[in-house]
C-alpha cells in the first residue's frame, strides 16, 4: 500500500507520547498514515484545511486526540463524512473522565467512535478494522495479528 489511509490528529506535540501507540500499531500492520499536530483552538483554519483536503489525499479514517481539548474529535467529525475515532486522553485532575464523557456525548449527527482512555492503540485497531472492509491486504494483516494474539505471542 502506498496511499494514505489514516490521519492521526493531535492537538499539540505534548499529546505525541500517548498518540504514538496508534503509529506503532499501524506500522505493525503496514497501514499508511500521517500524524498531524492541529489545534481546533489555536489554529482552527489550519485544522479545517487538513480536514477538507483529507479525501483527496487518500484519508479514509481519522484518529483524533488532544489533552485538555476533548472536543477535537467532534470538531473533525462535524466537518467530514469519514469515520472519526476519538482517543480520550488522561490529562488533569479528573483522570480522563471529562474527555471520555465529552466524546461519548456528541450531538446528533456528529458521530465519534470512542475508545478507552489513552487508547491510541485500540483506535488504530478500530481504524484497521474499518479499512479491512475495503482493503483485503489490511484484513489479511489483521487476521495474522489476531492469530498471534490467540497464540499468546
Amino acid at each position: 500500500m502506498s496511499e494514505l489511509l489514516v490521519e492521526i490528529i493531535m492537538g499539540s506535540k505534548s499529546d505525541w507520547p500517548k498518540m504514538v501507540e496508534a503509529e506503532h500499531f499501524l506500522d505493525s500492520l503496514g497501514v499508511p498514515y500521517e500524524m498531524v499536530v492541529a489545534s481546533a483552538h489555536r489554529d482552527p483554519e489550519g485544522l479545517l484545511k487538513t480536514i477538507r483536503s483529507a479525501e483527496e489525499r487518500g484519508v479514509e479514517v481519522f484518529i483524533a486526540g488532544a489533552g485538555m481539548a476533548a472536543h477535537l474529535p467532534g470538531f473533525v467529525a462535524s466537518r467530514t463524512s469519514l469515520p472519526v475515532i476519538g482517543v480520550p486522553l488522561v490529562v488533569g485532575g479528573l483522570g480522563g473522565l471529562d474527555a471520555l464523557l465529552s466524546m461519548v456525548q456528541m450531538p446528533s449527527g456528529v458521530p465519534v467512535a470512542t475508545v478507552t482512555l489513552d487508547g491510541a492503540k485500540n483506535a488504530a485497531l478500530l481504524a484497521a478494522r474499518i479499512l479491512s472492509l475495503k482493503h483485503p491486504n489490511v484484513r489479511k494483516k489483521l487476521l495474522e495479528h489476531h492469530d498471534r494474539m490467540t497464540k499468546g505471542d
